[in-house]
C-alpha cells in the first residue's frame, strides 16, 4: 500500500499543538480553500454531537470538491486511535489515526503524530491508502503522492502560521 509522509517543526509546545489539531475547529482551519471542505456532523464516541475533542471513535461526516471541479465527494473518517488522552507535554509525543469509513480511496489511514522537542513540536502526517478502481487504481498508487504534496504543504503552512503569531 502506497504511504505519503510529510514531516514539519512547529514553532509551539507540543501541548498547544497537539490540543488545536484534535478539534473539528483545527480541521477546518488546517484544509486548504481549494478544497472547499463542509463539515456535514460530527459525532463523539457514545453518540454526542459536536464534541469538543475529537476523541477516539469519534466520526466526521464531510464532502469536498477541489477546486470546485466535479461532483463533491462524500467523506466519513473516523478516530480509530488516541494517545494520549491527557496532557501531550507529559507524556513527550502524541498521536491521533483516522481512517475512512465511506469516501473515495478504497483504504485511507491517516496518522497525526506530534514529538515533543522542547518550545518546538515535530508534527508527522503519514497516510496509507488505496485509489479506487481496484488494479489501475494500484498502479496509479504512488502518483498520488503528487496531489498530496500540495494539501499537506498547505497544512503545515498553517499550522506553522497558527503558532508563529
Amino acid at each position: 500500500m502506497p504511504t505519503y509522509r510529510r514531516t514539519t517543526r512547529v514553532p509551539a509546545p507540543i501541548d498547544e499543538v497537539w490540543a488545536f489539531h484534535s478539534t473539528i475547529d483545527g480541521l477546518r482551519a488546517l484544509t486548504p480553500d481549494w478544497m472547499n471542505l463542509r463539515i456535514g456532523g460530527v459525532e463523539g464516541p457514545d453518540g454526542e454531537p459536536d464534541p469538543e475533542v475529537l476523541a477516539e471513535g469519534s466520526r466526521i461526516r464531510m464532502s469536498m470538491r477541489p477546486f470546485g471541479v466535479g461532483p463533491r465527494q462524500r467523506w466519513v473518517s473516523r478516530i480509530v486511535e488516541r494517545e494520549p488522552d491527557g496532557d501531550a507535554s507529559v507524556e513527550g509525543s502524541a498521536r491521533f489515526v483516522d481512517d475512512m469509513v465511506g469516501g473515495p480511496f478504497r483504504r485511507w489511514e491517516h496518522t497525526h503524530a506530534f514529538y515533543d522537542d522542547g518550545e518546538e513540536t515535530l508534527l508527522v502526517d503519514t497516510v496509507s491508502y488505496r485509489l479506487p478502481l481496484g488494479p489501475l487504481g494500484d498502479l496509479a498508487g504512488p502518483f498520488a503522492k503528487v496531489g498530496f504534496e500540495g494539501m499537506f504543504r498547505d497544512r503545515h503552512r498553517r499550522t506553522i502560521e497558527r503558532f508563529e503569531a
